[in-house]
């Protein structure tokens, strides 16, 4: 009995780099959010954020403005890791990148009180997913021009 066999793939496309950079900003706004949404469910934390501070840092108009700016980039990285043009867009994601890493180790010196474990888990995550938007923009794919 001769039995045909067939064996099918699954495809496997290669992501655009874009879209995946993109995603990336995406997976990294989340990761912001539900951190600071879990620090709410810290036994205190409403309290010390209706008095206009939490764990000695006040909050002024000043702080939340700049806190604003700062959140606004992944937002807008979103945009920007798809419609700039290759050269732009490799520099913009690196630079935004790295300079996100630099506010996220600054921020381990902010703050008084005990450190929870998801909030370093958050943060590992965040460091993780900046570091891929940086490796992914460094190794951004070229092609060779033919000079004729």
């Amino acid at each position: 009995m001769n039995t045909k066999q067939t064996a099918s793939m699954l495809e496997d496309r290669k992501v655009n780099v874009k879209a995946k950079l993109a995603l990336l900003w995406v997976a990294l706004m989340f990761l912001y959010i539900y951190n600071d949404l879990f620090s709410l469910m810290q036994p205190g934390h409403v309290a010390q954020l209706v008095e206009g501070h939490l764990e000695g840092v006040h909050f002024t108009q000043t702080l939340l403005f700049s806190a604003a700016v700062l959140m606004a980039f992944p937002g807008f990285m979103i945009l920007l890791s798809l419609i700039l043009k290759a050269k732009a867009n490799r520099l913009v994601n690196i630079v935004i990148g790295i300079f996100h890493i630099l506010v996220l180790l600054g921020t381990q010196f902010v703050g008084e009180g005990e450190t929870w474990f998801y909030w370093r888990l958050y943060e590992l995550l965040e460091a993780l997913f900046l570091a891929l938007i940086i490796w992914s923009a460094w190794k951004w794919p070229t092609t060779e021009s033919q000079h004729v």
